[in-house]
């Protein structure tokens, strides 16, 4: 027998922590609903089992852990081949229960749940490269409807791995017959691509997404691993995601994913056209319309979201209970509240709360109650209701902060606000977040030098920061003042987020206070046009009026009312040109 030989205390915590979690996210085994073989326990075995657990629980665990395998031996039982293992594990002796899970995988050879255990256990250990034939055993042991699902957790069961481009390169070596399988190269593929992508190497991780498609063309797993390489650098990945869809139109889900990856990089109308083909060609699919409707009911597009939500009620009530229909059933009540609110119909807005079931929406719900008596006047009711919001997380505590500091905002109570920002930031002062939401409060108060003085802390913490760089730009440019600074700014911005439709409201700015009118006009129209807002209707307005294109400007600014009626920057801009609303 090896020797018991401990781990130190903080690899035994992450043996104990990779061994048990991992076993969760694979496939289930088969064999785990399977009875036990009928038993042999004797007076002798049952004594020897005894002897085990008290020495296990007592001060020689190695005895114990001895005991417990020879019974299990003895017995082919997996139930004692496992206690032995827990025994080891908790004795902090990785190598004795690589022991005991290589032995319960000879006994039991045909046992997934044996195999799993050695695998885990390598991997704990680090292991990696000696992982490799348990790893091939554990797909040999898979059916073919298990494969796919098995494949997808590869990436989670490596993914703990400290050296990321070994673990990518053993994992492409023990699925080397699998790569070459017509019917799951796809999915092969894109878990080797996963690692490679967790290792840095996204130009290797591009190359497996186009290997898994030119192997398996309608695989869905090489474009899920497209849509997180996605990006301005990684343009490839994209012109893919787009192909597949265009030769398999009837992905509805893909295409759903699409969108979802397009309203992350801040790309509003592209999405909202990927959701609307998706709600075209599959009206069957829920899911399409609540995005789609959440998403015009950001745009202001109220009409059309309220149908669209509609129709995401309709066909929702007919998919059966469970907490996904619930959480969804939530989003669109919310959705459909907004909507009220914006029309200031406060008993229907409150009426559709009223329904909101799911757990997670619950903060979100009453913080809207709030914002319904704020705007009804009620600021001391709202700020009540906000203080029965739970504070027992940080997250929880800084959801109540921000809802009461928003609610002040809406008010045009800043001193007040800026004080609870100043309060939980002395609490927190390394928290950007709340340097930024306080900077921008200063701004509102006309406290320029504390608001550079913010912005630059973050910058100086955060280098890749683009909301300070451009908060910071826009605010020196807006003021006229060190324009060229403001440009390098804002340009800064514009490189770490270059799709990013207020960013370029912000150069625009700029370039317009620069005197480069025509500039400023094609940077502003482009803004517009990939996000209709208020406030970037007010500055192409405004610009286009002193170019001397004052119809044009009139109109845009008409589109920005209805956008938004309350827009206080846009309202103080025609105020200024009287233009009246």
């Amino acid at each position: 027998m090896k020797p018991f030989r401990r781990l130190v205390p903080v690899a035994a915590a992450v043996l104990l922590a990779l061994v048990q979690p991992v076993q969760a996210q694979m496939p289930p085994s088969p064999e785990r609903a399977a009875p036990e073989p009928p038993s042999l326990m004797d007076a002798q075995l049952f004594y020897e089992i005894l002897l085990g657990e008290m020495n296990a629980k007592g001060a020689d665990p190695a005895t114990g852990f001895a005991l417990l395998l020879d019974s299990a031996r003895r017995t082919n039982d997996s139930r004692l081949y496992q206690r032995a293992m827990e025994i080891a594990l908790q004795a902090r002796s990785g190598e004795s229960a690589l022991q005991a899970a290589q032995n319960w995988r000879l006994a039991q050879p045909e046992s997934r749940e044996a195999n799993r255990y050695v695998l885990q256990i390598l991997l704990a250990l680090n292991r990696v490269s000696d992982s490799i034939p348990a790893l091939q055993r554990e797909l040999a042991l898979a059916s073919a409807t298990q494969k796919p699902q098995l494949l997808a957790a590869i990436p989670a069961l490596y993914g703990r791995v400290g050296d990321r481009a070994l673990a990518a390169k053993v994992v492409e070596e023990a699925l080397d017959k699998e790569l070459r399988d017509p019917e799951i190269a796809g999915d092969a593929w894109a878990a080797v691509g996963q690692l490679r992508l967790a290792a840095g190497q996204t130009p290797q991780a591009l190359e497996a997404v186009q290997t898994g498609l030119k192997q398996q063309p309608a695989s869905e797993a090489p474009i899920r691993l497209a849509l997180q390489i996605m990006g301005p650098k990684t343009p490839a990945a994209e012109t893919l995601i787009r192909g597949y869809l265009d030769r398999y139109p009837q992905k509805g889900d893909m295409r759903i994913a699409y969108a979802r990856t397009l309203l992350d990089a801040q790309r509003y109308n592209e999405a909202q056209q990927q959701l609307t083909t998706v709600t075209i060609n599959q009206p069957e699919l829920a899911e399409a319309w609540l995005i789609l409707g959440a998403l015009q009911t950001e745009e202001n597009q109220q009409a059309q979201a309220q149908k669209s939500l509609e129709r995401y009620l309709g066909l929702a009530s007919a998919q059966p209970e469970g907490e996904a229909r619930q959480r969804g059933l939530s989003q669109a009540y919310l959705s459909l509240a907004q909507l009220a609110e914006k029309r200031q119909d406060y008993a229907a807005a409150n009426a559709w709360l009223s329904k909101i079931d799911s757990p997670s929406l619950q903060t979100t719900a009453r913080t809207r109650r709030a914002a319904i008596l704020g705007a009804q006047g009620k600021v001391d009711e709202a700020r009540a209701l906000l203080q029965t919001l739970p504070t027992n997380t940080p997250s929880e505590a800084r959801t109540r902060l921000m809802a009461e500091v928003q609610l002040l905002r809406s008010q045009k109570a800043y001193e007040a606000a800026l004080q609870l920002l100043d309060s939980a930031l002395q609490s927190n002062p390394d928290d950007t977040d709340l340097m930024y939401d306080l900077a921008m409060m200063a701004e509102k108060l006309g406290r320029f030098d504390q608001m550079e003085k913010l912005l630059r802390d973050i910058i100086a913490q955060q280098p890749e920061n683009q909301n300070a760089y451009n908060a910071l730009g826009y605010s020196l440019a807006d003021r006229g003042v060190r324009l060229d600074e403001a440009h390098q700014l804002v340009t800064k911005a514009l490189e770490l987020a270059p799709n990013d439709p207020f960013i370029s409201d912000s150069l625009g700015w700029v370039e317009f206070k620069r005197g480069r009118l025509q500039e400023a006009i094609q940077i502003l129209d482009k803004a517009f046009q990939s996000k209709p807002d208020p406030e970037i209707a007010a500055h192409l307005g405004e610009v286009l009026w002193v170019a001397g294109q004052r119809s044009r400007a009139t109109a845009i600014w008409k589109q920005g009312l209805a956008l938004s009626r309350d827009n206080e920057t846009l309202q103080d801009t025609m105020r200024r040109f009287n233009v009246k609303p």
